[in-house]
């Protein structure tokens, strides 16, 4: 099944905004493919070489993998110090051992042994294959406005993208998103911005991100256990800022539907811990006819993807009037389905999180339960929901009995999120 949608803009508004399904034809069938767009390499921030981490990943059934270092794209001349950089001799024996001598490029420097980066353009060869395998060339454009961080992953950009900087954070995020559009409509190639970890840094707020034209993606759950997914006393959690900003967005700013992206976000690739941001711990499937850039960005930009921290579904079905889906169940495991949504004439007044003095906190305000609000909740692996008509949109969260693996939020079981259905 394929999804299309119907969203229009028109007078600054969005206009319609229903999704359906629609039979394929067999010469063109569509199916799920699992991919992580948010990993790191020695490029930047990463211990380990470009070429062990995409093995990794195609080992272990990934389809489509974007490597995302910090303000870099791997398309120039870079040597890295074999002892000093992160992942040290042992990156550098694994690396030797996997791809051999006649590959692995070293030399003597200045400060001893240095071994050359691979470009992009120089191994995807060993790794691409139609059909069965894709790396996307992105870059995670990292920039901040006085303390708070604010990182945006471009995927399939084609240039170098420099942090376009701003006077605020909201200026930042939307003058990067606008640099990312300009590259696309300049170059006619299509690509897209995501905005990461909103909570790392305690960055980014939900009233921020909510006002942020063109940006239609964010990270809902990222694997690193420094960004505060699950937000705490003070800090909304990410599920929290996507129903605010989801409200927001379609209810007050005539804007369109913000989707939810699942990604690990992996800088640690020999040592795992709880405590170490590792491969394996966030991805999305997205449906689509081929495995091309073309084809999956145009089906994340219509919603037709679920992010998930271990949960698999079989089936996601959207349409005017239900969402269902049916989940990969696994042996032992129970699962709950929560359908969250805001109702129409929803109460929207809001309150500044304070200090004991009473002075105002930048960060996101408490709403009322009637923005996110669990509108059903069924259990087993089969759920849905059926729209009741004043619903501005509803998104499905499901949540299994099975612990996740090397969490530093604990207690956290394995997820799925769907995308919202828009009325």
């Amino acid at each position: 099944m394929h999804p299309e949608t119907f969203l229009r803009r028109g007078a600054g508004c969005v206009v319609a905004a229903f999704l359906f399904t629609l039979t394929v034809s067999a010469a063109e069938p569509a199916r799920w493919w699992k991919g992580n767009l948010h990993t790191h390499s020695l490029w930047s921030d990463g211990d380990d070489y470009p070429e062990m981490i995409t093995d990794w990943y195609r080992q272990h059934g990934y389809d489509f993998l974007g490597i995302s270092d910090h303000n870099t794209l791997q398309n120039s001349n870079k040597w890295a110090n074999a002892a000093k950089a992160k992942g040290g001799p042992v990156a550098l024996e694994k690396y030797l051992k996997r791809f051999g001598k006649d590959w692995v490029e070293q030399r003597d420097g200045e400060k001893g042994k240095e071994v050359r980066l691979k470009r992009l353009e120089e191994y995807r060869g060993k790794f691409e294959e139609p059909g069965k395998f894709l790396l996307m060339q992105c870059e995670e454009l990292t920039d901040r406005y006085k303390t708070s961080p604010i990182h945006m992953n471009v995927h399939n950009i084609q240039e170098r993208i420099a942090p376009q900087g701003g006077d605020s954070v909201l200026e930042v995020m939307q003058n990067n998103v606008n640099a990312v559009f300009a590259q696309r409509e300049r170059t006619g190639v299509p690509m897209i911005p995501h905005l990461n970890h909103p909570n790392f840094g305690w960055g980014v707020t939900a009233e921020e991100l909510a006002q942020v034209k063109r940006e239609r993606f964010f990270e809902v759950y990222n694997g690193h256990p420094t960004v505060h997914n699950s937000g705490d006393s003070v800090h909304a959690s990410t599920d929290r800022i996507w129903d605010i900003v989801l409200t927001q967005r379609l209810g007050q700013l005539g804007l369109e539907p913000m989707f939810g992206m699942g990604t690990d976000d992996a800088h640690h690739y020999h040592k795992f811990s709880a405590t170490n941001s590792n491969v394996g711990r966030g991805w999305i499937f997205v449906r689509a006819t081929e495995l091309t850039p073309e084809k999956l960005i145009a089906a994340m930009e219509v919603g037709d993807f679920y992010a998930s921290s271990g949960v698999t579904l079989k089936e996601v079905k959207r349409s005017q009037s239900e969402l269902t889906l049916e989940i990969a169940a696994e042996p032992g495991v129970t699962y709950v389905t929560e359908f969250i949504g805001t109702r129409k004439g929803y109460d929207g007044k809001s309150e500044p999180v304070r200090t004991a003095k009473g002075d105002a906190i930048r960060v996101t305000h408490r709403y009322s339960g009637d923005i996110g609000k669990v509108l059903a909740t069924v259990k087993g692996t089969k759920a849905g929901y059926a729209l009741k008509g004043d619903e501005l949109y509803v998104r499905a969260l499901v949540t299994s009995s099975k612990p996740k693996k090397d969490s530093n939020e604990q207690p956290e079981f394995e997820r799925a999120w769907t995308q919202p259905v828009v009325k």
